[in-house]
Order: structure tokens, then C-alpha cells, then sequence
């Protein structure tokens, strides 16, 4: 939910910005764009069913929203934070407490949201605790953040699998079974333990994402090459992590140890090994990190959902390389909401707890249109004006009042600051 309005602000199609030609405007409107598709995609995996029961055998399984954007939407919005730091006039890297005032932004947002009453786990918590534990690596070249990505895809899942049990032993439950909010600060320890390792988006697997994203910020991104490499690349590492992650199930039996352990009993496990494994207790047996189930947070799943959201930052990077004249038509307002995902992402959720949409009876279909719909033509008023979301103003405000803090303490603006707007 980074946008323009929490990184740089890029200008419109066919006006120049002030630091930005074709090629850079190109850049962030491909950007703009995989964050509009992450959104969608998101919007998609709240409102439609992710598992469906056969009312005949009553079996679980997996719908094609399960199997297709579970888990898949919200590491693509986490890869793009990433990305999002190394943006701007003012990149993260010189400006360590405007990002550290934003993610206070969207942590006061998300605790807000977690007041209300709604079937969503919402992220914005999680989302702000990355940008705070991307405070010490912003500044990190992008060979040490390829190498550190690598260990902590790899080696991240081992160490919350064997911390995973010491939390979930006696003692009250580090599992909040809600969306943070403002009542949860009053028992610290248990929120960060559900923030971190138990929760749904465990920030310290997740963390992963982040250290990829910058990894591609760092790169040569109006380079064709580069955004044909991240397409291929991403697509091949996706494929070879579920490729890995079966051969380690079927041929190699480990389905059968997972089917023996007390979960299996609990849960529909089969169908939740496709769609969407949170809420499921991975211990008793080191099968767990062979899976790449969305959600599950194993280096398969880890590896796969990087390589997905690369391949995707690719192809909309491309898009708008080679088909400017596309963003005329469904691409601008689709452009225009990825600019403005923390504002809109908020309302989503927020109109998914109004009364009427809490009936059972309403139709799913028709709900997730509406909110395609307004999400589209939001984007589509502020990319025509060139304004920034409501929330991206606040968050925007944050950032650069984070650079007029820095700047004071040193007694002036930092050696290699261009004057004018800040990212």
C-alpha cells in the first residue's frame, strides 16, 4: 500500500515531472499499476469464498480464488514496499524518519481498523511493523540485500518453526483470533508475538518480501532487460518452488506425515494445503516447511510468492513500456487506484462491515463489482487531477515532515538534496 502518495509521486501520462522522463513516468506508472492488481486481487480474496464444501460428500476444497490469488495479492503489496523505499527524490535511505513517521501513519490506520467488525485480516499493522524493521537495511547495496533476502527465505521459517511451539505452549494463547487494534497495546507482548510468528502475516517470515523488494528496487528498472528479467526469472522461481514443494509432498510422502498430525484432525487440511494453510499450528513435524501452501510462510511458499510478485512487477513495468496508449483505457484507473491502495484498501474494509454487507443472503459476486468499480474510478479522479489519496496526503505529509526533522538537526539539507519536493 505503499502508492505514490507514501513514495514518490509520479506524474501523469503525457505531463513531465520535474526529475522524470519518459522512461522514469513509464517506471512508476508500471508500479502504480501491479499495485491497482494487488488490490483487486485482495479485494477478490475477501469478498469471494476461498474454500467451497460439496453438499454431498461435504469435502472441502479449494475455489479458484484459493488456488489463484490466496497469498499470491498480499506478498505482491509487500514485495512493492520494498520497492516503494528506494523511490523518490528522497529515497528511505536518507530519509530514516520520514519512513519511520509513515509507518506510524499506517499503523494508527490499521489499529483503527481493527476496531470495527469484519472478516478480514487486515495487514496495515503488519505492513507498518516491515517499514520499522527496514529501518536498519535501507541503506544496504543490492548485493548484500540479495544475500540477506536468500538467508532469510531460507532460514527465517526454520527459526519461527522452532519458536512456534515455546509461544503456543501453557500459558494464555499468543494467537489474537482478531485484527490488531488500540485495546490489544495494552498487552504488548502478546500483540508483537502475533504480529511476528502466530498471526496471520507473520512479519518476521514476511520480512522476506521486503528485503526482495528493495533487492529490485535497486535495480535498473527502466531497462527492458531488466523488466523482461524479473518476468522470466520470477515466473521460473515460482514454478520450481511448487514443483519443489510437491515433489516433497507426493513422491516424497510428506502429505501422509502432515495427514497424521493432530491438525488434520481439526482442520480440512487437504484443501487448506492449496488454498490458504493460516490458522493451522505447524508443529510436530518438519514436514511443515516442505509445503508451499499460501500463508503458510515456509521458504517454499516464501520463494514461490517472491518469484509471483517479480514476475508480476515485470510484466505491468513492461505494459507500460511498450503500450502507453493502453493506459488510456482500463490501465489509467487501474494505474490510478495502485496510487492510492492505503486510502482505498481502508475504505474496502471499512464498507465490508456495514450491516448490508454483513447478510449472508448478499451476493458475493455483485459486492466484489462495486467495490472493483469505485476502486477503479477513484483511481481514474485523482490519476485526471493528479491528486494524492487522503491517507497518501497524511502519509506523504509524515514523510516529509520526517526531512524537515533531519534537515534541522544537521543544520541544513543533506549533502546531494535537490530542493523542491521530498519522495
Amino acid at each position: 500500500m505503499g502508492g505514490r502518495g507514501t513514495g514518490a509521486r509520479a506524474p501523469l501520462p503525457g505531463r513531465r515531472g520535474p526529475a522524470a522522463g519518459a522512461t522514469g513516468t513509464h517506471r512508476l506508472v508500471g508500479l502504480d499499476m501491479a499495485r491497482g492488481t494487488a488490490l483487486i486481487a485482495m479485494m477478490t480474496t475477501h469478498i469471494l469464498p476461498t474454500f467451497q464444501q460439496d453438499p454431498t460428500t461435504l469435502l472441502w476444497s479449494a475455489t479458484w480464488v484459493g488456488t489463484s490469488l490466496s497469498g499470491r495479492a498480499a506478498a505482491l503489496f509487500a514485495v512493492l514496499a520494498g520497492v516503494s523505499l528506494t523511490l523518490g527524490r528522497v529515497p528511505a535511505t536518507r530519509n530514516r524518519l520520514g519512513l519511520a513517521l509513515r509507518a506510524g501513519v499506517i499503523a494508527v490506520v490499521g489499529l483503527t481498523l481493527g476496531l470495527v467488525e469484519v472478516n478480514v485480516a487486515v495487514i496495515l499493522v503488519h505492513y507498518a511493523l516491515l517499514f520499522w524493521c527496514a529501518l536498519p537495511v535501507v541503506g544496504l547495496g543490492r548485493r548484500a540485500l540479495g544475500l540477506l533476502a536468500g538467508a532469510w527465505i531460507l532460514l527465517s521459517p526454520a527459526v519461527a518453526f522452532l519458536v512456534r511451539p515455546v509461544l503456543l505452549g501453557p500459558g494464555p494463547s499468543p494467537h489474537l483470533a482478531h485484527n490488531p487494534s488500540w485495546e490489544d497495546l495494552g498487552d504488548p507482548g502478546r500483540l508483537l508475538a502475533d504480529l511476528m510468528v502466530t498471526g496471520y502475516y507473520p512479519v518476521f517470515q514476511w520480512f522476506a518480501y521486503l528485503l526482495v523488494g528493495l533487492w529490485i528496487g535497486r535495480a535498473p528498472l527502466t531497462r527492458a532487460s531488466t523488466q523482461v528479467g524479473l518476468l522470466v526469472g520470477g515466473a521460473a522461481v515460482a514454478v520450481a518452488a511448487k514443483t519443489a514443494a510437491w515433489s516433497f509432498l507426493v513422491p516424497l510422502g510428506g502429505i501422509n506425515a502432515l495427514m497424521a498430525t493432530d491438525q488434520a484432525a481439526i482442520w480440512p487440511l487437504r484443501a487448506m494445503l492449496e488454498a490458504n494453510l493460516s490458522g493451522v499450528d505447524q508443529v510436530g513435524t518438519w514436514w511443515w516447511l516442505t509445503t508451499a501452501a499460501p500463508h503458510s510462510g515456509t521458504p517454499l511458499d516464501l520463494l514461490h510468492t517472491s518469484g509471483t510478485s517479480a514476475a508480476a512487477i515485470g510484466a505491468f513495468l513492461l505494459v507500460a513500456r511498450v503500450a502507453p496508449l493502453m493506459r488510456t483505457g482500463f490501465l489509467t484507473p487501474l494505474a490510478g487506484a495502485g496510487a492510492m491502495t492505503l486510502t482505498l484498501y481502508s475504505l474496502h474494509v471499512w464498507a465490508l462491515s456495514w450491516p448490508a454487507v454483513q447478510d449472508a443472503g448478499l451476493e458475493r459476486e455483485p459486492l466484489l463489482a462495486v467495490h472493483v468499480a469505485a476502486a477503479l474510478a477513484l483511481g481514474l479522479l485523482v490519476q485526471a487531477n493528479g491528486w494524492r489519496g487522503p491517507l497518501e496526503a497524511l502519509a506523504h505529509g509524515a514523510t516529509r515532515l520526517g526531512l524537515a526533522a533531519g534537515r534541522t538537526t544537521a543544520g541544513g539539507a543533506p549533502r546531494g538534496t535537490p530542493p523542491g519536493r521530498s519522495g
